[in-house]
């Protein structure tokens, strides 16, 4: 049932949740309910191809957190500890950082609720209320899952940048408003 779910997950982020960061939609997908949502741009480790990975985030302290939610058998996980150089689209921008794991508990207690609250409905999936646990009951649940800072050192092409893809959905909402009149007009 496990795996069910996560090619559920898979299938829905390859064919809805990539696609709207990439077109510069990535501001209208995330919200309390269904989480806030970045993508992580990250490079096989032996195939050398680009993968876009969505999932939960948290900002704390000008970096950028996330959880390896499938634990370590996470492909983009195991993508990021062979080549630590990676680039993230969040819904504000895209952005080129360094990742390194986090084991320290304090910081862990920290920053695994901020980002169990940002995940909406997913933040239950960890098996407790992130909103009301205690810190024991949080570092015992995520104790094998990988806490991944992202430490932020520059910046990249956006939706709206050269090679991004919003002239995708601008050149759509062009070609309606021009039929819009053509059809006014008959």
């Amino acid at each position: 049932m496990a795996n069910l779910g996560r090619q559920g997950f898979r299938l829905f982020n390859r064919l809805f949740m990539v696609p709207m960061f990439r077109l510069g939609f990535g501001p209208f997908v995330g919200n309390f309910v269904t989480g806030y949502i970045m993508v992580l741009k990250t490079v096989g480790r032996k195939t050398g191809k680009v993968y876009f990975t969505p999932v939960n985030y948290a900002i704390h302290k000008g970096n950028v957190f996330c959880i390896a939610g499938w634990g370590q058998e996470s492909d983009w996980y195991r993508n990021i500890r062979a080549k630590r150089e990676i680039e993230v689209i969040l819904p504000s921008g895209p952005l080129y950082g360094v990742v390194e794991e986090i084991t320290n508990l304090d910081e862990r207690k920290i920053v695994f609720r901020k980002i169990l609250k940002n995940a909406g409905f997913a933040g239950f999936f960890v098996g407790f209320n992130p909103f009301t646990a205690t810190d024991e009951i949080l570092l015992r649940k995520t104790a094998d899952l990988p806490l991944l800072r992202i430490h932020p050192v520059g910046i990249e092409n956006g939706a709206f940048d050269p090679d991004g893809l919003s002239w995708v959905w601008m050149l759509v909402f062009a070609a309606l408003i021009i039929i819009s009149v053509i059809a006014m007009t008959r």
